[in-house]
């Protein structure tokens, strides 16, 4: 069982895949999204592949805001990653970036909390069952996800999930993505898929 850090700290994360890069004394805007092994992955200029010391700043600078140290990775948007960089697309649009970067988190801060980013790479359980939870949720007319959307106090006219694992569902609204949490941990696609019917809010096994 994960301790109160680490949850709050991937909570907080799922919640802000937009913010800012700080390298080499510079800070430019950035939006990521979270890799089913738990990488962080965006499109990115040459020079931040080629920087020592990365930080992320979700979604700015501010004393409740989350401070993620990161190591870059170049990717290629071609091969066995091209699903990755698609996989951006579909949360952010087009990228204005041509150059791919996987991240791995090497420490965090965010409030009173410093966690080592070994704990925050965390797989998701549901990738294996993800493309078809999300197709379920994308079933028109959406009547879920909407519902999901008005309860979670996050307006959505259009709500789009292209995202999904065991703490909650990725959505995309007409200007960003949003993170609608699950009440509890859902291990099991079983769990997740009672829970788009309406039929119970499962216990975990």
């Amino acid at each position: 069982m994960r301790d109160e850090a680490i949850d709050n700290t991937l909570a907080f994360l799922h919640s802000h895949l937009s913010g800012f890069i700080r390298f080499d004394g510079d800070r430019v805007a950035i939006k990521v999204i979270v890799a089913n092994d738990g990488r962080l992955v965006a499109p990115v200029m040459e020079s931040m592949l080629r920087s020592v010391e990365t930080v992320l700043e979700m979604p700015d600078d501010g004393d409740e805001s989350l401070q993620v140290m990161v190591t870059l990775e170049r990717m290629e948007p071609e091969g066995e990653h091209a699903g990755l960089c698609d996989r951006w697309r579909a949360y952010h649009g087009d990228p204005e970036d041509v150059r791919w970067a996987r991240m791995q988190i090497d420490a965090s801060r965010f409030r009173e909390w410093f966690v080592d980013g070994e704990a925050l790479m965390v797989a998701n359980p549901l990738a294996a069952d993800e493309m078809s939870l999300l197709k379920a949720l994308n079933a028109q007319p959406r009547n879920f996800l909407k519902a999901f959307c008005t309860t979670s106090k996050l307006p959505c006219e259009n709500p789009i999930a292209v995202g999904l694992d065991d703490a909650g569902i990725d959505v995309r609204r007409a200007h960003d993505v949003v993170r609608l949490p699950f009440p509890l941990r859902f291990e099991q696609a079983a769990q997740v898929r009672s829970f788009i019917e309406g039929a119970s809010t499962p216990t975990m096994p």
